[in-house]
């Protein structure tokens, strides 16, 4: 304990050594340059109180004082946060070869992941070679068409057991169903196995471990202020989320090692699933995919894609049973388009406008990552003034999405504004950009956005819904919790009702 401590003082000592002799030596070098405007900074810590344990809005409320382009110091890291969609296109549009790498959260290095994983690589060859694979192999249409009467099974799985609890008058958790959903239709898809089910917790302990990631890597951490904290991960964030990763690599690394077998027995059968085909490749160009990028391709894709999309369908549910009219305005135009006792296809979704206007406007309200993280990669002048080279920037995704000068009335959930209008989540237009934009938008997008639209129309299709006893639209928790993502605080549970 005693050892403990005094390294601990002396890295303080020697923290407060640094920030002064870094005061004086690059104090000249500011007055050159125009930075932005910065708020007023505490002593060694900087600006980091002032993100609070909710910095999406933090942040945005300082953005009303400062403006939409300033400039944060915590610690000994230079933050620059963006709040416009006019700043938002420089950087993600004009710029954005040299805003094209991201700052490694301390967080992310557990087991070298900011190594392999695709969020993290810089771009260079390995991350051009992944988002070859993704683009070519995964996520293209053809791949994505092929494999949707899984995706409707699996959904209509959910329908069955969210239809045992109507007799009853039982509700149901809303996120969990969505994340068991999904869970199970992404291990199908990618792996060709049914890894969950109404009875089984497997997908209940994997959003545990999920939830887990996402929070400790959203977490307020040291390190990432004071790289000296690197080294001793005082706050453990680093040691719990290799916890967490270990528990999900074992998990991969078991199924993998199986299909391994397989593929060596003689006259095996190819399942042309995710797995096969990275493994392939594998094969055929050991540089370009291996085991490694393998394990930890799945982390990104189980991690980002049941967590975000549950996420977001719990929070559509939520607007929805909060709005009373725009549901019974969704539920109307699936009656008219799909029919009664018809199921939801993925080829109806482009006949249900209002049904994709609520998507984009719960996405524009609700973007699951709100602040969307860059770094600097040279010196570079935006909008006058100079954002230096290694500054880290955060685009804040939630203030531009409830940005007045774009959106009227913005804090309101009014699906109507997207009818008509050519908006769209897939970057050209940095006023929403729920999935990023750029060479770093979602490479997963296309496979997100089909399960959003199947699962939301299916459960509003197949049933009415309600609130539970004592919960009324004007008390409804709305509140949201901040990790890497950012989900509702308190877990929506709702009645179905059988038309």
């Amino acid at each position: 304990m005693d050892l403990v401590l005094a390294v601990s003082l002396s890295a303080v000592l020697g923290l407060v050594l640094f920030q002064a002799l870094h005061f004086l030596t690059t104090k000249n070098e500011k007055n050159k340059a125009k930075l932005p405007p910065v708020p007023a900074p505490s002593p060694i810590i900087g600006n980091l109180l002032d993100l609070g344990d909710k910095p999406h809005k933090s942040l945005a409320k300082l953005a009303k004082i400062h403006g939409p382009l300033m400039s944060l110091k915590i610690g000994q890291v230079t933050t620059v946060v963006i709040s416009s969609a006019s700043v938002a296109r420089e950087i993600l549009q004009k710029h954005d070869s040299i805003f094209s790498n991201r700052t490694i959260p301390d967080a992310v290095r557990a087991l070298d992941h900011h190594e392999f994983g695709i969020p993290w690589l810089p771009v260079a060859s390995a991350w051009r070679n992944l988002w070859k694979v993704c683009n070519s192999y995964i996520f293209t249409t053809q791949k994505l068409d092929a494999n949707q009467e899984l995706r409707r099974k699996k959904v209509q799985e959910l329908v069955v057991d969210v239809q045992e609890h109507c007799p009853a008058g039982k509700a149901v958790d809303v996120g969990q169903a969505a994340f068991r959903t999904t869970f199970n239709a992404l291990s199908n898809t990618a792996l060709s196995l049914d890894l969950s089910d109404s009875s089984s917790d497997t997908a209940q302990r994997f959003k545990e471990v999920v939830r887990g990631v996402m929070d400790e890597i959203g977490k307020p951490n040291l390190a990432d202020y004071f790289p000296i904290f690197q080294y001793i991960d005082l706050q453990g964030i680093k040691r719990r989320t290799a916890i967490h990763f270990r528990k999900i690599f074992d998990f991969f690394d078991h199924i993998i090692n199986e299909r391994l077998q397989g593929r060596n027995v003689k006259g095996y059968l190819p399942t042309d699933d995710m797995l096969d085909t990275l493994l392939s490749i594998s094969q055929e160009n050991s540089d370009l995919m291996n085991k490694n990028y393998i394990k930890h391709f799945f982390l990104d894709l189980f991690a980002a894609g049941t967590d975000t999309t549950s996420s977001t369908m719990e929070w559509a549910m939520a607007e929805l049973l909060g709005n009373p009219r725009i549901l019974r305005k969704a539920r109307e135009e699936l009656e008219q388009t799909i029919g009664s006792g018809n199921m939801v296809e993925e080829s109806d979704i482009a006949r249900l406008p209002y049904l994709q206007a609520i998507i984009k406007e719960t996405l524009r309200l609700h973007p699951a990552v709100p602040l969307l993280p860059r770094k600097a990669g040279e010196e570079v002048e935006v909008c006058g003034f100079t954002i230096t080279k290694g500054a880290r920037v955060l685009v804040n995704a939630w203030a531009i999405g409830r940005d007045p000068s774009i959106w009227e009335d913005p804090d309101s959930f009014v699906p109507e504004r997207f009818l008509g209008s050519n908006i769209d989540f897939k970057g050209q237009n940095v006023e929403f950009i729920p999935f990023g934009a750029g060479r770093r938008i979602c490479p997963g997008l296309p496979l997100a956005i089909r399960m959003l639209h199947l699962m939301l129309g299916s459960l509003l299709h197949s049933f009415d819904w309600q609130l539970e006893d004592g919960v009324t639209p004007e008390n409804m928790d709305m509140e949201d919790r901040f990790g890497f993502t950012v989900v509702k605080d308190q877990p929506l549970r709702a009645i179905p009702i059988q038309p």
